[in-house]
């Protein structure tokens, strides 16, 4: 495949060597990096290119993918921060007739950690006793908080476990409800993302945590994705993926 690379950032040159590795060859465009090879997303730029993968801001996400699909191009999106626009997104790339795959954390190591949390939420639904949490901690230069990551372990709890209704991400001065799910940041020096979900009684704790090593994981993940997506059409999240590792 040939991989275009949109935001030639620290993701960016992660994935460039998760491109390599696999044996793909790429570009790379970024209209403020000047090693990159392009400054912007045209028909230049996506000439001969498979699939764009799109790790950049929040707010240049949605233009990105309008460029990208007029060109008739497949999408990964890997830039957090954006989901209010998620249904948007989902009618460019049905109307471009394109495949995107979209995810706020594209590591393999997550998602498995996603389905542990999964499963842990369908068994805590048997248990009242237990109160679950969600917490993650960044570096300091991470543009959006909660993390994509942390929000997605919230939606898999709430839809697992039954006495959850509600995600609450803001400063709790008052007394948290008993159907809220409280879901806090840390952000400080140069923390690579780590995330757990905690279940609490009176009797005992139970954590489920994943801590990144590095951005390897997340640069193989997306680069994965760009195979998986490379012939398909249509709108997908990364659980989409899984599901077809994990039969």
């Amino acid at each position: 495949m040939n991989i275009a690379i949109v935001g030639y950032g620290k993701m960016g040159h992660e994935i460039e060597n998760a491109a390599k590795g696999r044996g793909h060859s790429f570009v790379t465009i970024d209209p403020n990096d000047k090693s990159a090879q392009y400054r912007e997303i045209n028909k230049e730029s996506l000439n001969g290119v498979d699939v764009c993968v799109d790790f950049t801001h929040p707010s240049s996400v949605l233009e990105n993918i309008r460029k990208i699909s007029s060109f008739k191009k497949n999408i990964v999106v890997g830039t957090t921060g954006w989901y209010d626009k998620l249904d948007e997104a989902r009618k460019i790339a049905e109307h471009a007739d394109i495949g995107l795959i979209w995810s706020g954390n594209f590591s393999i190591g997550v998602n498995i950690y996603f389905k542990m949390i999964e499963n842990a939420a369908r068994i805590m639904n048997k248990f009242s006793d237990y109160d679950v949490f969600v917490h993650e901690f960044h570096h300091n230069q991470k543009a959006d908080s909660p993390s994509g990551t942390a929000i997605m372990a919230a939606k898999i709890i709430l839809s697992n476990l039954g006495r959850k209704k509600k995600i609450v991400t803001e400063e709790l001065k008052r007394k948290i409800n008993p159907d809220e799910l409280h879901v806090s940041s840390t952000r400080a020096g140069t923390i690579t993302g780590t995330h757990i979900v905690g279940f609490d009684s009176a009797a005992d704790y139970i954590e489920i945590k994943h801590f990144a090593k590095s951005r390897q994981g997340f640069a193989l993940g997306a680069i994965m994705a760009a195979e998986w997506i490379n012939v398909k059409r249509g709108f997908y999240g990364i659980d989409d993926m899984m599901k077809s590792i994990i039969k």
